[in-house]
């Protein structure tokens, strides 16, 4: 495996002892909706620290979230069959040609999975004994004491550590300091999967960039994205906004109302109204699709508006995609194509019937051909791989491209201003 260059406090899996022990590993298989695998390229992202652990003699116990089964207002945890790990077990059985147990804990209604009770150790003395080749958890999120805190939570990261020897993160994805990512090293010797590794090391690109730097960042909600995009605004030289961010930016700073965008968020934007002023980093995209309804595309209920119009106090419907013809028109076209860095962590439009903005974007950078590409996101990867296929496999062997995982871990890198200031990945610095 080729070297990867990471900060020397970080404790790596290549200098863990494994043989004989069973490792833990905490992966990001979020991939799983309806039942079904739409997108496996997180779950292949993470072989290469499995092969690494069975290469060593190690004895994989996995584990991974699938969606959000907790209700964040009550705490209730509702465990439906399509967000268990089931497809990606199916998956990785006949990807890797291994015999994977996933043991069956009680559920109960609300509450989830209270304990990982004795049941389990009849799998693990079959992992020992090479009968099987690993054990996936249960939806780490059923298990009560994943997202609590309190006793629940105590319990269950000590009865996780029970189960192992040694604990691999390889989940860059999931950066919320959850029992599964934080928790669980205080009770375990921790390491850096290789994925983990990756990450950070082209993490580096995003907060050291080789410029000009343009970031190109959208999103459904702005409030969310403050943090990042402060630090994104100070970091890039130009910075190009998408989706509900850019409805939002324009409302603060032409005094327009466009629909489903609230006051709230209008109010929040108006300091990167006010910083832009002076600095005009922020490049608009000069045409922009407007539609009379939410949801599906139909003729004759869409048009192209231009800034260049906007007044004060006008009223627009939903604006839910940029026209293409933006990425030909100066000085948006000149930006793209002169950029040595660029980030993307945006889908354009609203999906699946509002894309051809996102098609017109990634078309363009891709026309950058001495740009280091970095995109981040799951949105944003696969709305690149649905609509410009071949971009992304023409992506996937580009030294001078690379796809994280986890968009959002990206942001907040960026909103702290290191990813050794994430809490999971700080838990596995040495000390």
């Amino acid at each position: 495996m080729p070297e990867i260059k990471v900060a020397p406090q970080l404790r790596l899996i290549q200098e863990a002892d494994i043989n004989d022990k069973v490792v833990l590993i905490r992966v990001d298989h979020n991939v799983v909706k309806k039942g079904e695998i739409k997108d496996p390229s997180r779950i292949d992202a993470s072989l290469g620290t499995l092969f690494h652990i069975v290469s060593r003699g190690g004895r994989p116990i996995l584990m991974t979230h699938v969606g959000r089964p907790r209700d964040k207002k009550t705490g209730n945890i509702t465990c439906y069959p399509d967000r268990s790990v089931n497809p990606v077990i199916d998956y990785l059985e006949k990807k890797i040609r291994i015999k994977i147990e996933s043991p069956t804990f009680t559920i109960q209604p609300d509450i989830g999975i209270t304990d990982i009770d004795n049941s389990i150790q009849e799998s693990i003395q079959r992992l020992k004994e090479y009968k099987i080749g690993a054990i996936y958890l249960p939806n780490i999120r059923w298990f009560q004491g994943e997202q609590t805190d309190g006793p629940a939570r105590t319990r269950f990261a000590k009865q996780l550590a029970s189960l192992a020897d040694i604990f691999v993160n390889d989940a860059f994805g999931s950066w919320q300091p959850h029992v599964s990512t934080f928790d669980i090293t205080k009770y375990l010797p921790s390491y850096a999967g290789f994925l983990m590794q990756e990450e950070i090391e082209n993490l580096e690109k995003v907060l050291n960039p080789t410029r000009p730097f343009l970031a190109i960042v959208a999103g459904a909600k702005y409030d969310t994205k403050i943090g990042p995009l402060k630090e994104l605004y100070q970091k890039a030289d130009h910075l190009i906004l998408g989706g509900r961010i850019y409805n939002t930016f324009l409302c603060a700073k032409y005094g327009v109302n466009i629909a489903g965008v609230p006051e709230e968020d209008i109010d929040l934007a108006l300091e990167l109204v006010h910083s832009d002023k002076e600095k005009n980093k922020i490049i608009e995209l000069p045409l922009l699709i407007e539609a009379e309804n939410l949801g599906e595309r139909k003729e004759g209920k869409t048009k192209t508006i231009a800034i260049k119009n906007f007044r004060k106090g006008e009223r627009y419907k939903y604006i839910l995609d940029a026209d293409p013809l933006s990425f030909q028109e100066k000085p948006l076209f000149d930006i793209i194509r002169s950029a040595k860095t660029i980030l993307v962590n945006a889908v354009m439009g609203q999906t699946p019937y509002f894309n051809d903005g996102s098609k017109a974007l990634y078309k363009a950078i891709n026309e950058n051909s001495s740009a280091q590409k970095l995109y981040g996101g799951g949105d944003t990867l696969q709305e690149l791989k649905n609509i410009t296929p071949g971009i992304y496999l023409s992506g996937l062997d580009n030294p001078d491209c690379y796809y994280f995982t986890g968009g959002g871990t990206v942001l907040k890198a960026l909103e702290e201003g290191s990813p050794f200031k994430i809490k999971p990945v700080e838990r596995l610095l040495k000390t």
